[in-house]
């Protein structure tokens, strides 16, 4: 009887740590997990900000397909020129804008770093008074209204405004597109784009007025650059070619193309040239001038029917 109790005993022990054994750990409690690190990609990084030096390069290559070059023309009158007299240009001046006052040139030359608005004496081509553009900013055309010159920028969407005598800088306007060449008609500011479109501005708010879509026979006329009013007419190079179009400023059609290939075998150029770009008129003599990008020499013409 003893044994057997003991035995008895020993079994009920064995039974309790074998229960005690096999009850379960308590679950842990389940916890959060921490939020994913952003990526890259949810918090984009700002724009890097442009060096003091480097700006895009202007479009001095391949123009875009936006761009087509108008077709010859078949049936509106072209003219071809003789040179009456050469003067001397800064061959470093990136002509955008030209005209005439009172016997001086005043000329927008363009690119970034290097854009200025200049006053210029034409028989020795000297540089007479000059101010800087900002660097940031790609000078374009060029026009002179009640005693402002108002100088275009190409994709800043901006103009200033300077004092034509002391070229103290007066004001700004600004316009929501390109900005190539622009003139007057003696109650609006003429402006182009480098679109077949020419834009009708106010002179004192440079709110738009109008608008004409320039063509000929062929269609749409575009890469309309730097601009000139003369006679009733406003003349218009076309970027890239060596044409002027004459244009209607009622209608936008064309009147007539003006060939200027072969001008500049009348100077030596002993360094790279661009394209011709620059129309400058005096209306009291009726002269003609032109020029082009980085030309050593700026051209009076006068027009001679193309036989």
């Amino acid at each position: 009887m003893k044994q057997r109790g003991k035995i008895s005993l020993m079994g009920l022990l064995a039974a309790v740590f074998l229960a005690a054994c096999s009850t379960p750990s308590p679950t842990p409690a389940a916890t959060t997990a921490p939020p994913a690190a952003p990526t890259s990609s949810a918090y984009p990084a700002p724009p890097a900000v442009p060096t003091s030096g480097v700006y895009p390069a202007p479009p001095t290559a391949a123009p875009p397909a936006a761009y087509p070059i108008p077709a010859e023309s078949g049936g509106i009158p072209t003219y071809t020129y003789r040179v009456v007299n050469t003067f001397p240009h800064d061959p470093n001046a990136f002509t955008q804008g030209l005209l005439w006052d009172d016997g001086l040139f005043y000329e927008s030359a363009g690119l970034y770093n290097q854009s200025s608005l200049r006053r210029v004496e034409p028989a020795s081509g000297d540089v007479l008074q000059m101010q800087d553009v900002p660097p940031e900013y790609f000078a374009e055309g060029l026009v002179l209204w009640d005693g402002k010159l108002i100088q275009l920028t190409w994709r800043e969407n901006t103009a200033f405004i300077y004092d034509k005598d002391s070229f103290e800088k007066l004001g700004e306007f600004n316009y929501p597109t390109e900005g190539w060449g622009i003139t007057h008609d003696g109650r609006n500011l003429i402006m182009s784009d480098g679109t077949a479109t020419l834009y009708f501005r106010d002179p004192e708010t440079f709110a738009e007025t109008g608008r004409i879509a320039v063509r000929d026979e062929n269609g749409p006329v575009t890469r309309l650059n730097e601009l000139e009013y003369i006679d009733g007419e406003i003349w218009a190079n076309v970027w890239q070619t060596n044409r002027i179009a004459r244009i209607d400023p009622a209608t936008g059609q064309l009147t007539g193309w003006i060939d200027l290939t072969g001008i500049l075998d009348n100077v030596a150029v002993t360094q790279k040239v661009d394209v011709l770009n620059g129309i400058a008129y005096d209306p009291a003599n009726g002269r003609i001038f032109i020029t082009g990008k980085l030309w050593p020499a700026v051209f009076e013409i006068e027009l001679v029917p193309d036989a």
